[in-house]
């Protein structure tokens, strides 16, 4: 399930399910727009999950979560805990990090 966050509110999207895959962006960020449909592409394939889109400088109380300081910024959330987090343009290591969780 692929999501675009609207609010400032991911900490409590974390809290209310078991496992959350993250991609941190920003409207300026080409490698962000790049990565958009392969990260959509996941989504899809793993309905069950929540994907969200997150745009880190809109929602900042959402990219301390990660600890994010470069774009994009991928991170995978399971039982409320982060995971792991990548910061990439390459498909192949997205997929790495979604199976650490699924």
């Amino acid at each position: 399930m692929f999501t675009e966050i609207e609010q400032d509110n991911l900490a409590e999207v974390i809290a209310n399910n078991e496992t959350v895959v993250v991609q941190y962006s920003a409207s300026w960020c080409g490698n962000c727009r790049i990565m958009k449909p392969k990260f959509k592409m996941m989504a899809s394939q793993n309905e069950s999950i929540p994907f969200l889109m997150v745009d880190a400088e809109k929602f900042p109380e959402s990219r301390k979560l990660a600890k994010v300081d470069n774009l994009p910024t991928f991170a995978t959330f399971k039982n409320g805990v982060l995971v792991n987090q990548t910061q990439t343009n390459k498909a192949e290591v997205l997929a790495e990090l979604v199976a650490e969780v699924i």
